[in-house]
């Protein structure tokens, strides 16, 4: 998947730090683990030798991952974001107009994304069903519990 994944700088510094920890770190580590269940005898009927080299095949995925991440993310400076529209980064403003009750989501990429902070993923449907909205549309959103009607009331940097 190769998709390009908008981020702050903050987020890419995070990304970079993870990869470096991991080869740096967790990289070698594992390596150890292989090497102490190696000596412990008879390849075959050993669990922890196992369990080790599943461990490095994991680790081994997730910087392959990230590495992919990282090669297809891109820097967005928030203080060059359109306010006219809601865009990756925007904060906005909305009245559910099923309940009635004010919300303020900031749409995020996926690796940023955390509700409890107010940060929905773009990719997510209420995420992909606010872009490019403006002041005073309503966005409807199909979610798993149905269809919810946003009202945009403010887009903020």
């Amino acid at each position: 998947m190769s998709d390009i994944m908008y981020v702050t700088k903050d987020t890419l510094d995070i990304m970079k730090a993870e990869l470096q920890r991991m080869k740096g770190v967790d990289r070698p580590a594992a390596s150890r683990a292989i090497a102490e269940a190696r000596e412990k005898g008879d390849l075959k009927e050993n669990a922890e030798y196992d369990a080790a080299k599943e461990a490095q095949g994991m680790l081994e995925a997730r910087i392959k991952k990230m590495e992919s991440d990282l090669a297809n993310a891109r820097i967005v400076d928030t203080t060059t974001i359109d306010t006219g529209k809601v865009s990756i980064l925007t904060k906005v403003k909305l009245t559910n107009l099923n309940t009635k009750k004010q919300v303020t989501y900031q749409i995020v990429s996926e690796k940023e994304a955390d509700l409890k902070l107010g940060k929905i993923s773009v990719t997510s449907p209420i995420g992909k069903g606010l872009l490019g909205k403006t002041v005073g549309d309503v966005a409807e959103v199909t979610v798993p519990a149905g269809v919810i009607k946003f009202k945009v009331e403010d887009i903020t940097a």
